[in-house]
């Protein structure tokens, strides 16, 4: 059984607050439901003068919220079902309409609630109102500077808080301090929002600064409080005491990282201040987004944050009217493609799977890869079937309230999509009916769905040539519709990941890397149009793109151009490759040293090691971690690996495995090193983690099942290697093991199958002993695994020495094997004599035509039993053949056959002095003999008959 190892590399959720149609009304919850608290004042932005909004103004605000930028248009609320019960006021009145007696409707998610079972009573001021409602409207017109600028923000900063803590806790004792600090429940619910809107708003701009662009000039100073300031001595003490507390599970943060504190803060109200913001009904969902871009920051899958996660889903997923309500099908979409790019990310591909099928189950769209004439080359003459996706809505129906969906960006403000300009490939499909005019109007929800069932459609199948080119037609449907800057974005980036193997499209494919990381310093697209559908669509960081940009100028043999930007992003890895290829060794040691020299970090050490291949950078990697470092470890065991020091490399990597349990390459080499020490028990624990991780991880099954084998649960090696062709079906190395494995339990259906493919990988494949299995099973009439005979199979053995004999015409084992099937012309059927004496005269002659046949007794021995077993079966032919002609030819075939080799035997091996034939060969020769005798009886009766 083959193992193989590999050579391990070096290495916004839902604000739910909407406007009130009045804009002067505040909701809250009480335990009867919901009710309008006071008269405020207007809502305006924090430093301006209040603005007059008319109810007709308001009600577009509401409107508004639905195409915002927040959470990719997930600012709006959850839908109102009924008018507002009566509330007792401190005025002796009942809340449930306005002063100019308007009803308003209940907002079950509305930010601000009250505890249950209470009556309210009023005692915002205005002043409180405003403060919430300006930070809204500055959150939802993508304004996240102001936000921290504002005063309202500031207040919760300006909390004084005893003791010197690390940042994270020192804002998070800012902001529980904050929520502590007034004693009415209108006001807590207040400052509830604010710090709900300061979190929502931290983490909004960390993804501007550090995903969509464009760049922030906020510094950590111009809001953060003057106290924790002081801790540090220079902003770069802060960037980095910021991107140590980011640290998860071992794994470091991207060292570029731009405003970590940013994440900090969001972190700092979504995560840890979950239980003190029990009002806020979808805060949850924020909390998911945060972690998954947190996640997204680090090297490998944190186990601490997929728990989060993971809580964050099933909270969320409580809320029944956001999966009920015929207004939040949106927003339903939205989250489950959320929850699918979570569960991608963390290997769960069979639950990612769930959710994307849920998304496109609302949006009731039938996803399709079809056909359709037409042309792809300028000289094409004729019309040929072209691969498309088919997009389609069931029945006809169109989804309402699609006014709620974010309105699309305009076409000047999105990413250019470069046309081809080759001049034999056409740019676009040319169809032969006009097949642009039957596509679907789709809203940015629908869009996303389709995007993301292209992204699992990638996950969950094999790198091929036929996927390649079913994934561009996914993104041709997606660019043919460009409304979105995260879908534009999320399809371009795909597209030039599966061009940049294409001789003729790999120029479009660098132009258009180029644009796509250009666009994050433009400064023409708003933010806003930016964050429409951004969690929905999980765009990379810029950095990624960068990279990207760098790998791809690497490949064509750019290898400085590439280096720079390596250089410039900080990437040392990649760099110390770059200078590799270029066989500049003490030029990548040099880079380092200096590195190290300014700021030494454990991932610096590590590369040195790699470099170096010297043990001791890694365990002083490990040292400066606090032995916290999974990477540390891994590159240590690696090095150990490669070296062969299996014992040792094993200490390493279980250690590497302690500290980040989700490390899918090092689970993977970890069970070729106990394979390599014959622990078959250790290698199937750290094969079932990797499959766990990563179910379409086809060298993972095959290892897996040789260390079954290996513990004799051939059983389970069976089922294993079958999961493993699911995810490569081209590699034929996994189809002998299971073509073994088949054989061995007895799925002979299975061995037949596995041998057909085999033979479609390699055109000249055999295996002998393969073949006499089957012969034996089916002659024999052996029951098989399923406890059915396997004789029924006859017709499909037979069928596979067809194919295999027409490949493999010089190997007399085989022809014989295939005369077997038919009893060797010794049953009643006189096609099937006829078939065996074929196959059998086919044998001879592959026998005799061998080298050395003639050269021992042995050898000449064997070829005389075949010569005697064709001799009978020409005898039984001639019987049943009504043409005397064709009858006398084989009869004489056969004859001289049997007379040329006696009369050889007695050239070669017989006695000089007596004459007498080897007492080896005596009895064949005689029987040679009479035969010839026989056959010439035999020939003169037919004679005479003629």
């Amino acid at each position: 059984m083959r193992c193989r190892l590999p050579r391990f590399p070096v290495r916004l959720a839902l604000l739910s607050w909407r406007l009130p149609e009045a804009a002067h009304c505040t909701w809250v919850r009480s335990g009867r439901g919901f009710a309008t608290l006071s008269e405020g004042p207007r809502f305006h932005r924090h430093g301006s003068q209040p603005r007059a909004r008319s109810v007709s103004a308001a009600r577009t605000a509401v409107r508004a919220l639905g195409n915002a930028s927040v959470g990719a248009g997930a600012a709006e609320g959850l839908p109102h079902r009924s008018r507002v019960p009566a509330v007792e006021t401190e005025r002796g009145g009942f809340g449930g309409s306005d002063e100019t007696g308007v009803s308003h409707p209940v907002d079950i998610s509305t930010v601000v609630s009250s505890p249950p079972g209470r009556k309210l009573k009023c005692h915002m001021c205005r002043a409180s109102v405003s403060e919430s409602g300006s930070l809204l409207q500055l959150l939802l017109e993508g304004n996240y500077e102001t936000i921290l600028l504002s005063e309202a923000v500031q207040n919760v900063f300006k909390t004084p808080v005893a003791g010197e803590d690390t940042i994270d806790s020192y804002l998070e004792k800012q902001i529980q301090a904050y929520l502590h600090g007034c004693s009415a429940d209108a006001d807590s619910m207040e400052r509830q929002s604010v710090v709900f809107l300061l979190g929502v708003g931290s983490l909004q701009l960390f993804v501007q600064s550090n995903w969509t662009g464009p760049p922030v000039q906020l510094q950590p100073q111009d809001f953060l409080p003057p106290d924790l300031l002081q801790l540090y001595s220079e902003p770069s003490a802060l960037s980095t005491a910021a991107l140590s507390v980011l640290v998860r599970d071992g794994e470091s943060i991207y060292s570029l990282t731009s405003h970590s504190v940013l994440l900090i803060v969001a972190r700092a109200v979504l995560v840890n201040s979950q239980h003190k913001l029990e009002a806020i009904q979808t805060l949850p969902w924020w909390t998911l987004r945060c972690v998954n871009i947190h996640q997204q920051l680090l090297e490998e899958r944190s186990p601490e944050l997929f728990a989060a996660a993971q809580a964050c889903i099933q909270q969320v997923l409580k809320i029944e009217a956001l999966f009920t309500d015929d207004e939040c099908w949106h927003l339903a979409v939205q989250f489950h493609l959320e929850c699918a790019y979570t569960f991608l990310n963390y290997y769960e591909y069979k639950k990612a799977k769930e959710h994307f099928l849920a998304a496109k189950d609302i949006t009731k769209l039938q996803i399709d890869l079809t056909g359709a004439l037409g042309k792809r080359t300028r000289f094409q003459e004729k019309y040929v079937a072209q691969l498309i996706l088919d997009v389609q809505r069931k029945d006809d129906i169109l989804l309402p309230h699609r006014e709620l969906s974010p309105a699309p960006t305009p076409m000047e403000n999105l990413t250019k999509n470069y046309a081809l300009n080759d001049d034999t490939v056409l740019n676009e499909i040319k169809f032969e009916d006009s097949h642009q005019n039957q596509m679907l109007d789709l809203c940015a929800e629908e869009l996303a769905v389709i995007l993301g069932i292209c992204i699992d459609f990638k996950k969950n199948n094999p790198v091929h040539k036929l996927t390649e080119e079913e994934l561009l037609a996914f993104t041709s449907y997606l660019l043919s519709q460009p409304k979105f800057w995260a879908i534009q974005t999320s399809a371009l980036l795909l597209r030039t990941k599966l061009e940049r193997g294409s001789v003729r499209r790999v120029e479009r494919a660098m132009k258009q890397t180029q644009a796509l990381a250009d666009q994050f310093d433009d400064k023409e697209t708003s933010v806003c149009e930016r964050m429409k559908l951004f969690y929905s669509c999980q765009v990379p960081p810029h950095w990624a793109i960068q990279r990207q940009l760098a790998g791809l100028l690497f490949d064509l043999g750019c290898t400085s151009s590439a280096l720079q930007i390596f250089e410039k992003l900080e990437m040392w890895e990649d760099v110390v490759i770059c200078y590799e290829r270029a066989g500049q060794h003490g030029k990548a040691e040099e880079i380092l040293r200096r590195e190290i020299e300014k700021k030494p970090t454990p991932g610096l050490y590590c590369l040195l090691g790699d470099v170096l291949k010297d043990h001791f950078y890694y365990d002083k990697a490990w040292e400066l971690s606090n032995h916290r470092s999974a990477k540390a470890q891994r590159c240590k065991g690696l090095l150990h690996l490669r070296n062969r020091n299996f014992k040792e490399c094993i200490e390493c990597f279980e250690l590497s495995v302690q500290i980040n349990p989700m490390q899918l390459g090092v689970w993977f080499s970890l069970g070729c090193a106990y394979l390599a020490l014959e622990d078959y028990e250790g290698a199937a624990r750290a094969f079932q983690r990797c499959v766990m991780l990563e179910p379409d991880n086809a060298e993972a099954w095959n290892n897996l099942s040789t260390a079954y084998i290996r513990l004799k649960q051939k059983i389970k090696a069976f089922r294993t290697l079958q999961e493993a062709l699911k995810c490569n079906y081209e590699h034929w190395q996994i189809w002998e093991n299971y073509i073994l494995t088949s054989t061995d339990i007895g799925e002979f259906s299975e061995a037949i199958k596995a041998y057909h493919r085999l033979m479609d990988l390699q055109e000249k494949y055999k295996d002998v002993q393969i073949l006499k299995i089957l012969v034996k099973a089916v002659m024999d009439g052996v029951i098989d695994h399923n406890g059915e005979t396997a004789a029924g199979l006859k017709v499909k053995v037979q069928a596979l020495f067809g194919r295999v004999t027409s490949r493999v015409t010089n190997d007399g084992e085989v022809w014989k094997l295939y005369a077997k099937l038919y009893d060797n012309g010794q049953n009643d059927n006189h096609e099937d004599v006829e078939k065996a004496l074929q196959y059998l005269s086919k044998a001879h002659k592959c026998e005799i035509q061998s080298r050395d046949w003639d050269k021992d007794v042995f050898s000449f021995k064997e070829v005389a039993k075949s010569a005697i077993e064709l001799a009978h079966v020409a005898m039984k032919c001639s019987k049943n053949k009504s043409n005397h002609q064709e009858a006398l030819q084989i009869l004489s075939s056969a004859r001289l056959n049997l007379r040329g080799l006696a009369a050889k035997a007695k050239q070669l091996f017989a006695d000089v002095v007596s004459g007498e034939v080897s007492s080896d060969l005596a009895e064949e020769v005689a029987s040679m003999e009479n035969l010839v005798v026989e056959l010439q009886k035999l020939s003169n009766q037919l004679r005479n008959q003629t």
